[in-house]
């Protein structure tokens, strides 16, 4: 079965040249041109991944990631013709799973939509759960708990915490968890692995786990 791409996007000539280099790669592509009917047709159609764009009518980029976020973990990749590293910063605080800047090759389009599938949908034991302390990270579920709670995470942040939890004595380089959690094609920026530790850190403290999470000043990050 055809993996299903959602492309939330109001340019028409950003969307032909998206939707035939991914139909070329076998996906099957929705599309969407205002953010309202993008979030809508989302919940309607679940897809696999949606492309979403920055800039839109009727309701932003923004607000449809948060919608998106709030209703479970779709993975998002985000186009953004802002150049300005807090801007995109700010997209990937929000729960984004990846983010291109306009303008970008097609190429680089499916190779990240590519990218982004095969982390989420990478196959795990279905009895795997790791423990430690009062954390359990249920990997075939991919569920994260905390005393018994569950705990909402994105895709992202569980694959950082499955890689923490599974070796909870290891120091992770911040290049090491790109290799692991993004994948080696990922050329991004280091910041984005700060980030979305960041993200995970305040889930987790609000959900009772504080400072599981520990920085190693100019090395990376490691389980508490």
């Amino acid at each position: 079965m055809n993996r299903t791409i959602l492309i939330v996007e109001d340019d028409p000539d950003v969307v032909r040249v998206a939707r035939a280099y991914l139909e070329r790669e076998g996906y099957a592509v929705l599309v969407e041109s205002d953010g309202e009917a993008g979030l809508l047709r989302a919940r309607a159609a679940r897809p696999d991944l949606v492309v979403l764009d920055w800039m839109l009518p009727n309701a932003s980029g923004l607000d449809v990631l948060r919608g998106l976020r709030a209703d479970g973990g779709v993975p998002v990749l985000m186009l953004t013709a802002r150049t300005d590293e807090a801007d995109r910063v700010l997209g990937l605080e929000l729960g984004a799973d990846d983010y291109l800047t306009k303008p970008y090759s097609p190429r680089e389009l499916v190779a990240r939509v590519g990218a982004v599938l095969r982390r989420t949908a990478a196959t795990v034991a279905a009895d795997e759960v790791l423990r430690h302390g009062a954390l359990e990270v249920d990997v075939g579920a991919r569920i994260a708990r905390l005393d018994g709670r569950d705990v909402d995470l994105t895709t992202l942040e569980f694959d950082l915490l499955h890689a923490f939890a599974a070796a909870p004595a290891r120091v992770f380089r911040r290049d090491e968890l790109i290799e692991r959690v993004w994948g080696g094609a990922y050329d991004g920026n280091d910041r984005v692995v700060d980030v979305h530790v960041s993200n995970l850190r305040q889930k987790l403290a609000e959900a009772g786990g504080a400072d599981l999470i520990r920085t190693v000043r100019g090395v990376g990050y490691a389980l508490r």
